[in-house]
């Protein structure tokens, strides 16, 4: 298994991988897709094993009242027949370790029993406009205590929390 940055040519092979871990909602690959069309700064990588996209990590930039304040994790997915293996932690370590990451806050609409493993702490400020269910809303490295809610670049609109 290799972890490599995200390259235009591997873009169909995300959109297949979101199908496949997200089966019966179009909206994560439709949200990468559009992303991607409208030139949003992204960081991205994925799993590759035998010629094969396996896993796949994007983090987003968040917003506090138009400023970037953080970035969000989503989608973090791995193919269906890999997962409970270790790979989409194996991904999440890899790029929490990278640059442009590893001084920035981070927020993440999960699974907290997943990500607080790897650090990840409910998030009461700020609010998510996205979470039905607050305790899905986690961040890492977020010490701002004022009350706010966190910004999302508008391709998100219509997320489902």
């Amino acid at each position: 298994m290799k972890i490599r940055k995200l390259t235009p040519e591997n873009y169909a092979k995300v959109a297949a991988l979101l199908r496949q871990a997200f089966p019966g909602s179009s909206y994560e690959g439709q949200l990468v897709d559009n992303l991607h069309k409208n030139g949003k700064e992204m960081h991205e990588w994925v799993c590759i094993h035998v010629n094969s996209v396996i896993a796949y990590i994007a983090f987003t930039k968040a917003y506090k009242q138009g400023e970037v304040c953080g970035l969000h994790l989503a989608p973090l997915a791995v193919k269906p027949e890999f997962q409970r293996q270790g790979v989409g932690s194996e991904l999440l370590r890899f790029a929490l370790r990278q640059e442009a990451i590893k001084q920035s806050p981070i927020f993440v609409l999960g699974a907290p029993g997943f990500y607080q493993k790897f650090g990840f702490a409910p998030c009461s400020t700020p609010v998510c406009p996205y979470a039905k269910k607050k305790e899905h809303f986690l961040s890492l490295r977020n010490n701002d205590t004022s009350k706010f809610t966190v910004g999302y670049e508008a391709e998100f609109r219509g997320k489902k929390g």
